[in-house]
């Protein structure tokens, strides 16, 4: 079942979007908001829905006339929406990063970015500064009292979660060093020890890599206190954006990757543009047991993986001894070189992101891998409540077909246990960005009970949309006119009232 939210203009023959349509999404994010109600334009919101959902990305891709080179590179911009008695109102405010503020004020880049992004000057003014850019604009999720913008490469900034006005550098009670770097994909584990906790990870780098794990509480009076912490060295480069967590164990999926630091060095390339797929490489699943699990104390495993390159995992959960966890898996890294224009990219170039399942042995070193859906596809989650156990439901963005890439335009659900699915398309004309399941009072114990909310970019009217569906069925709950441009972004977070 599929239906669709922007009427379609075009011929079954013709491609399914249109390339300008989908680069329209990226511009300066132009106003900050105050409390602004949204305007609902088909619906109703659900009443039930009382909390915020909080959004991160980039919101300033140009200074002076120059584009960033890659989005990632732009500074991060927090949206806040509010859901109250069947109203929606928006705050937002761009992150005050050091760096941030200092080149709002020249209206020039001052910093190099780790996607390639350069100073003004050429190779000349870049070789050697290799000074590390805070975009802050990866994720944003609450701890405590402080709501949180992360940036994998460094601390995290703290904001007041209402106003979103930005207090400062957060070195998380004394946790962190100056400038360490905190995972921008924290995972919350829903209470598999009797208490609500954040589990999430810091990296660093090099011929060994060492990968610091902790713990945090959510819940009670020390709340944002940190209740373990431990350290493991890995041999070879790690480069990891997000992990997966199971009662016992924190899985990491190394990927085979090499990192040449002389163009960076030189002036060249941004950090990021010198990573590159060790095709003679075998990458490894690290585990990690956690703390709080069965195996506390007990050394790393390092067991072989599918080859492919992985962003994102969906979840992981334990079958006796035996650990499941999926992933979407690229063939390999994608990469926008020094010479190409993110907004004119070939799709057709570029390796799709595919959903698989690896069941991992770690008695016996070994793993099997299978595909759950051959639909590209990014930024799935499961219920909240099932974060690390096996869960029946998930929800991703999705190209509109079913093979090839293509640029995010639906909603997908999965039925994990038969691989059946139902979707909500935004195509011809609309793109998605990544959905965030609402439980409701009931999702504890029926699964997929609550709703799932999207921004998605309208190119009809070149503006964004704010939209609610059931979760259940992906029938349209309520859409309404965002009152701000906001580009393509990253992650999102829901905190209840």
């Amino acid at each position: 079942m599929a239906v669709s939210y922007l009427k379609r203009e075009t011929s079954p023959k013709q491609t399914i979007f249109n390339k300008e349509d989908w680069s329209s999404a990226y511009c300066n994010v132009e106003k900050e908001l105050d409390n602004v109600q949204l305007k609902l334009v088909k619906g109703s919101i659900p009443e039930q829905i009382s909390g915020t959902f909080y959004r991160n990305g980039p919101g300033r891709l140009e200074r002076g006339g120059r584009w960033v080179h890659h989005p990632f590179d732009g500074d991060g911009m927090i949206a806040a929406f509010k859901f109250d008695n069947g109203k929606i109102n928006l705050t937002n405010r761009f992150v005050r990063t050091k760096e941030w503020t200092e080149e709002e004020k020249s209206q020039k880049f001052l910093y190099r970015g780790v996607f390639g992004t350069q100073k003004e000057g050429g190779v000349l003014a870049n070789a050697f500064d290799v000074r590390l850019k805070n975009i802050a604009n990866t994720h944003v999720i609450k701890l405590g009292d402080d709501l949180l913008a992360l940036w994998e490469a460094s601390s995290p900034y703290s904001l007041n979660p209402n106003t979103l006005e930005t207090k400062g550098l957060s070195n998380l009670k004394g946790v962190l060093k100056k400038g360490e770097a905190f995972s921008a994909h924290p995972r919350f584990d829903p209470g598999h020890h009797q208490s609500q906790r954040m589990v999430t990870f810091g990296v660093s780098t090099g011929p060994k890599s060492t990968i610091r794990l902790m713990e945090f509480s959510t819940e009670g009076e020390n709340i944002g206190s940190l209740l373990s912490d431990r350290k493991d060295s890995f041999n070879g480069f790690a480069f990891l954006h997000d992990f997966a967590i199971t009662p016992n164990w924190a899985i990491f999926l190394q990927n085979a990757i090499s990192f040449n630091p002389l163009p960076f060095l030189l002036g060249q390339k941004g950090a990021a543009q010198c990573l590159a797929s060790k095709s003679d490489g075998t990458p490894k699943f690290l585990l990690i047991p956690r703390d709080s699990g069965k195996f506390a104390g007990q050394p790393p495993k390092s067991v072989n993986a599918p080859k492919g390159f992985v962003f994102h995992h969906l979840n992981a959960w334990e079958d006796n001894e035996k650990i499941n966890i999926e992933s979407i898996f690229y063939d390999d890294f994608p990469s926008i070189g020094p010479e190409d224009n993110f907004r004119e990219i070939d799709f057709d170039l570029l390796p799709e992101g595919i959903l698989k399942r690896s069941e991992i042995n770690p008695i016996e070193n070994t793993f099997t891998c299978s595909t759950i859906s051959n639909q590209c596809c990014e930024f799935a989650m499961v219920n909240p409540h099932f974060e690390g156990l096996k869960a029946r439901f998930s929800w991703m963005a999705t190209a509109e077909e079913k093979e090839g890439n293509g640029p995010l335009q639906a909603i997908k659900k999965i039925d994990l246990s038969n691989n059946k699915e139902i979707s909500w398309s935004a195509a011809p004309r609309g793109f998605v960005s990544e959905p965030i399941f609402i439980p409701s009072q009931e999702s504890k114990s029926e699964e997929d009970n609550g709703w799932v909310v999207a921004l998605v970019w309208n190119s009809i009217r070149s503006g964004t949309d704010l939209i609610i569906l059931d979760s259940k069925d992906l029938t349209e709950k309520a859409i309404l006119e965002v009152p701000i441009s906001i580009p393509h972004g990253l992650h999102g977070s829901w905190v209840e009232n």
